[in-house]
């Protein structure tokens, strides 16, 4: 299976931002992080793109794509399943 991209726009203290971090070492997922911690730019971007301003926003697209899904719920099995439909199989 191929690996989609992850983006994660966290911040320092973020309870569900580590929860979130731990699955996917767990999952040996790659993944770069938006520190959103001091920098009210960036919240005002997830305010634009996704309606909200809190953090975890998990945003993924498929291997090579630019096109990505914003995930702004707080639940992991949200997170998880917005990341299985990413997947594609490599044959």
């Amino acid at each position: 299976m191929s690996q989609p991209t992850i983006v994660l726009w966290a911040k320092e203290g973020c309870h569900y931002c580590q929860t979130l971090k731990d699955y996917f070492a767990t999952a040996q997922l790659e993944y770069q992080v938006v520190d959103v911690t001091y920098q009210d730019a960036f919240r005002s971007i997830l305010q634009t793109k996704y309606g909200v301003s809190y953090v975890p926003v998990v945003e993924i697209a498929k291997n090579g794509s630019t096109q990505f899904t914003g995930v702004t719920s707080l639940e992991l099995e949200d997170v998880i399943k917005e990341i299985q439909a990413h997947q594609e199989v490599v044959a």
